[in-house]
């Protein structure tokens, strides 16, 4: 059976929008979450490994989330915990693009380059028999709602990146989707997917692993 592996941060997890900083932990149900909405779109025969982490970035450990926030050392534990895999799927830069990291739109996207080294190196690929691999870039961000602080200045840098994740596929060879054509972050904190755009991402993901070849 083929086997999907969906690695990105709380949008990946399914963390629902947050109405009020410090609320406690939620999380959508597997019948909500994107990457379960895509395993069934795809249909039959296909499994699923969910690697999705709040807070995950694509190159930074978080002064306050910690170290193992840095999706690069996340990645290699996910490609040998699972296997062996298909189809990679990779969204991340919501976090990168926070305030307290200081990183531009190309800084951010190096850090998504950093983490397809990791994904197409020799070794990683070997072990699984060859995966291919969509790149995905996350809507862009409202700075506004209870974590809005967090993000100052973040939506401009967001705003920045679907050519450059969609450049750096093209020259990496690898898929891509830009999220943003189809779905949008909640109003309520400008980052997280509500219930119907974890739907919607779910059949757009699966059309563009389906489109992989």
């Amino acid at each position: 059976m083929p086997v999907l592996l969906t690695f990105g941060d709380s949008n990946t997890h399914g963390t629902p929008p947050i109405v009020a900083e410090g609320a406690p932990y939620r999380r959508f149900d597997g019948e909500t979450r994107w990457p379960r909405r895509a395993l069934a779109a795809l249909g039959a025969g296909w499994e699923l490994a969910e690697e999705g982490l709040p807070g995950r970035t694509a190159q930074f450990g978080d002064p306050v989330m910690g170290s193992h926030m840095n999706g690069q050392d996340g990645l290699k534990t996910a490609l040998e915990s699972h296997g062996p895999i298909d189809v990679l799927t990779i969204m991340l830069g919501t976090n990168d693009v926070k305030a307290r990291f200081g990183a531009s739109p190309e800084g951010v996207t190096g850090g998504i380059a950093a983490l397809l080294d990791i994904a197409q190196h020799r070794e990683k690929q070997e072990r699984h028999g060859g995966f291919r691999i969509l790149l995905i870039c996350p809507p862009p961000v409202l700075e506004q709602g209870p974590i809005a602080d967090q993000f100052y200045g973040a939506r401009a840098r967001s705003l920045a990146l679907p050519p450059l994740y969609e450049s750096l596929a093209r020259a990496r060879r690898v898929g891509f989707l830009d999220a943003g054509k189809h779905i949008a972050v909640s109003p309520i904190d400008g980052v997280h997917f509500d219930e119907a755009a974890h739907a919607t991402l779910g059949a757009a993901v699966a059309a563009a692993v389906s489109a992989l070849g």
